[in-house]
This record gives C-alpha cells, structure tokens and sequence, in this order.
C-alpha cells in the first residue's frame, strides 16, 4: 500500500466519524452556541471543509483560480483558523450550504489525493505549516486534525443534549 493510499484510508476513517456525529445534529441546532465565546456546530463543519482543502489541496498543488467554485474565498475566510466563531447565523450561509461545501470538498480532496504522484509525497509544500514540513505530513495532519474537531463536535451534542454516539 503507498502512502497516499494510507493517508486517503485515515482521511476516509475520519470522515465516515465525523459525519456520522453532524448526522445526529438537527440543523437548526447547527448555530446554538452551549456558551457564549465558545463554538458551534456549523463553525466546526465550515472550519473543516476549509482546512481540508488548504491541507491537503493548497499545500500540496497551489491555489488554482477554478477553486473558487469549490470552496470561495469568502466561505474560507469565514472559517479561519484565527476566525472567532459568531453566534449570529446570519454571519455565515445556511447550514445546509456548509454541509454542501463540506461534501464537496472532501469528494474533491479524496479524487484528487489519490491522483498525487507518490514521488511528490517528501517535496515541501506550496505553503508554510504551523506542523507539517512535506506534502505527505499534510495528508497524514488533515486526519488528525479532523478527529481533534470530530471531539469538539462530540462535545458540543453532548452540550446540547444529545446522548453519546458509538
């Protein structure tokens, strides 16, 4: 197995995880924050769909203008690492286009990953990263870094009065 081939199997595991816990979440709780300053549901479904495609596409093949289409720049800057999650739903788009760029982003990045060249795996990216040095570090990241979220969101059902999910 390559390792693109073991990083698509993580990104894969990850996702089926995290969609199986937004699933469960009625949309109109997508905006609740549990406590003020804190986060809601369609913060963390927008912020993943933003970093998957700035881990995985960005910084594997550089910014192309058709990926406006895919995810734009006003949805990305909305999601932001350093972007303060509002408790006003009229800030972001409705929850059901999130959970639409959500899924097509990922269809996106999981067609796309397993089309990189694995001899391209080691090469440093096209952008800087707080953790990764190589294109391939960034693959492996966008996994973890999808369970750190799929916690969160775990959390906040929980807050929310949802029973835990197995």
């Amino acid at each position: 197995m390559t390792r693109i081939q073991t990083a698509l199997d993580q990104m894969a595991f990850a996702r089926r995880y995290t969609v199986g816990l937004i699933d469960t979440i009625p949309v109109d709780q997508w905006f609740v924050m549990p406590q003020p300053g804190t986060t809601h549901v369609a913060w963390q479904v927008g912020h993943l769909a933003m970093a998957q495609y700035r881990v995985c596409i960005e910084r594997w093949r550089g910014i192309r203008p058709e990926d406006e289409r895919l995810i734009s720049t006003h949805f990305l800057n909305l999601f932001l690492r350093d972007s303060d999650p509002n408790a006003d739903a009229a800030t972001y788009p409705p929850a059901a286009e999130i959970r639409e760029v959500f899924d097509r982003v990922s269809d996106f990045t999981m067609a796309t990953v397993a089309a990189y060249d694995e001899a391209e795996f080691d090469l440093p990216m096209h952008a800087p990263h707080k953790y990764c040095k190589t294109r391939g570090e960034c693959l492996f990241w966008a996994s973890a870094h999808e369970m750190l979220h799929a916690g969160q969101i775990g959390l906040l059902r929980r807050l929310l009065g949802h029973k835990p999910v197995w």
